[in-house]
């Protein structure tokens, strides 16, 4: 979606991505080294300040129907996104590529209850996409998945594991190994591709609606997910300033597990230091970007 689309298409690249070409060479031999997403694991941990980002949600949930912070939250990564455009790259049969589309895994329950349970929704966005955009597709995605619960079929993510699950469990095994090996190649369905949430830019978390402080959640094996963030409750935190007084600050911590073999630390660093400055600067998504960046 969006600008990456207009890209054509080359020897080597896939229907989910185009082939990385212009990287620093230990980029490309670093998946030899370290093979799967559990060996290149790194992992950050950061405190959110939201107490001005509170106060803006307030005031714009007139504008936007149905704004909540989460949404904020994904619009926050979107925009990073179109700056940072390494962070929707993923590796795959030993070779890192460059994701053509934009889409977030967001796990949702659909009860509190301790039986409740966990929905997930797949919304695909654009690297324009506004804090209105953001938060409009993601609240048709939920309305589409409890319209489709309610007819007791799920949604498509929902009715493929039911399938899968009818079978014997030797069949599954293949089916699982047969599809690992054909997406490692570029050669998976693409309907798998479409209803698999292991296929995404980012996977989302919100452990804050139960209460939880945030985890650190490993990374998907099966499918191409470098990104995994969760996201903790809401805090206040006491902070003393040199005079003595004493602030309240309202924040939320979140913990994100990366793929190190897409780019180095430091453009990650770079990525969440940008990504706080939009939790920081809301009005910024308001509006489209003023540019994008692409990646090659």
């Amino acid at each position: 979606m969006g600008e990456k689309n207009k890209r054509k298409r080359r020897f080597g690249d896939r229907y989910d991505g185009y082939k990385v070409r212009e990287m620093d060479p230990l980029f490309s031999v670093i998946p030899h080294i370290m093979r799967t997403r559990l060996d290149s694991q790194v992992f950050f941990d950061e405190e959110v300040d939201i107490s001005g980002l509170r106060k803006f949600l307030a005031e714009k949930r007139a504008e936007i129907p149905g704004l909540s912070m989460y949404h904020f939250f994904v619009a926050a990564i979107i925009r990073t996104i179109s700056q940072r455009p390494r962070i929707n790259r993923f590796v795959s049969g030993r070779k890192v590529y460059s994701r053509s589309y934009i889409r977030a895994s967001l796990a949702i329950k659909k009860s509190l209850s301790d039986d409740g349970e966990e929905a997930l929704v797949m919304p695909e966005f654009d690297v324009t996409d506004t804090l209105a955009d953001v938060t409009r597709k993601f609240n048709d995605a939920i309305i589409e998945a409890k319209a489709e619960e309610e007819k007791s079929r799920g949604n498509d993510t929902e009715v493929a594991v039911k399938i899968l699950n009818a079978v014997p469990g030797f069949i599954k095994k293949f089916f699982v190994w047969l599809m690992r090996n054909l997406d490692a190649v570029g050669l998976m369905p693409k309907i798998i591709n479409k209803v698999s949430p292991f296929h995404s830019t980012i996977f989302v978390t919100n452990v804050g609606s139960l209460g939880l402080r945030p985890i650190y959640h490993h990374l998907y094996e099966f499918g191409t997910t470098s990104v995994f963030l969760a996201i903790g409750r809401k805090e206040v935190k006491n902070e003393i300033k040199r005079d003595g007084t004493i602030v309240h600050k309202h924040i939320v911590n979140m913990r994100f597990v990366l793929d190190e073999r897409i780019c180095d630390g430091y453009y990650f660093a770079s990525a969440i230091k940008l990504f706080k400055h939009y939790i920081k600067n809301p009005e910024l998504l308001l509006s489209p970007p003023d540019s994008i960046s692409e990646d090659y």
